[in-house]
């Protein structure tokens, strides 16, 4: 999994995996990472610590959804695909 960065307009990480030999884009929610007061951000260092222990579990939802294999479980139900233009 490799992580793009923080877009702030979705509050959301960009992650791009492999799927099925294709590179597939999708939008982690920073929020995910939080386990704080609701308002609060976490810190990059602990949103990257947060996907890095998650890793497989990000990347299973991910892979579910560009499968169209079903609906990843809770939270990992709030990951989304990027839409290529």
């Amino acid at each position: 999994m490799q992580v793009l960065g923080l877009d702030r307009a979705t509050e959301s990480y960009r992650v791009v995996i492999d799927v099925d030999g294709k590179d597939v884009t999708a939008w982690v929610p920073e929020r995910l990472a939080a386990d704080l007061k609701i308002g609060a951000r976490p810190s990059h260092q602990a949103a990257y610590l947060w996907m890095a222990g998650y890793e497989k579990k990000i990347e299973k939802a991910i892979a579910q959804l560009a499968r169209g294999s079903g609906k990843p479980r809770k939270p990992f139900d709030q990951i989304t695909l990027v839409k290529e233009h």
